[in-house]
């Protein structure tokens, strides 16, 4: 049955889910001020550009509308409409002219040779030395300041397409690992290059902020 809490949740996203289908204008105001924020972040973080991501986001918005009488509740809401951002975003990529697929920017070296901590990945793409998770304590400590915080989503923005994107999914917006391969099309293996490589990034940056720029 599973805990209370969760009981309540999934009830709750139930009945949110009748009153979008009734045409409820309310139930829609609720459910953006819900997702709204994340759903841009993954736009943001496909595209990079903020005007071409909040396209995506009003598209995804319109999709989902239209689609939520299919909404089968085998995943959570917040993950269904993860999935259609994903995916206008890859069609904005292909309308925008860049065509390259998302999953061809999952390769271990991601597209460069001068990722930092690169001498600790053997020749698979796996780490020598794998550095340590960052993202349970220190964040929460660091991002007390607000110039900490602004230093994170600076580092993050900076990141390339594909680990931006996968280091938003999983250390901002809390999904699990399964669910990121299935929204990017990604395998097991380069979801986990891709999120160490942007930790290191972003605790490179903070590094460098902590230390006055130094």
């Amino acid at each position: 049955m599973g805990p209370p809490a969760y009981q309540g949740a999934a009830a709750d996203e139930r009945a949110l889910v009748a009153r979008l289908r009734a045409g409820d204008r309310q139930a829609f105001a609720d459910l953006i001020a819900r997702h709204g924020g994340s759903l841009l972040r993954l736009a943001t973080a496909i595209v990079r550009n903020r005007s071409s991501a909040e396209e995506v986001v009003q598209e995804a918005w319109l999709a989902a509308l239209e689609g939520i009488d299919g909404f089968e509740g085998r995943a959570a809401l917040r993950t269904w409409l993860f999935q259609i951002v994903a995916n206008k975003a890859r069609t904005r990529l292909r309308r925008d002219g860049r065509s390259v697929p998302f999953s061809a920017l999952s390769s271990p070296d991601d597209g460069e040779d001068h990722a930092p901590d690169s001498d600790r990945f053997d020749g698979n793409g796996a780490w020598k030395d794998p550095p340590g998770r960052w993202s349970e304590e220190d964040p929460e400590r660091l991002a007390q300041g607000v110039e900490t915080r602004a230093a994170i989503e600076r580092a993050i923005a900076d990141l390339p397409a594909a680990q931006r994107a996968v280091i938003t999914l999983r250390d901002v917006e809390g999904l699990e690992a399964e669910e990121i391969c299935s929204l990017l099309d990604l395998t097991v293996a380069n979801q986990r290059v891709l999120l160490h490589r942007a930790r290191a990034r972003v605790r490179l940056a903070l590094e460098k902020h902590l230390a006055g720029g130094r």
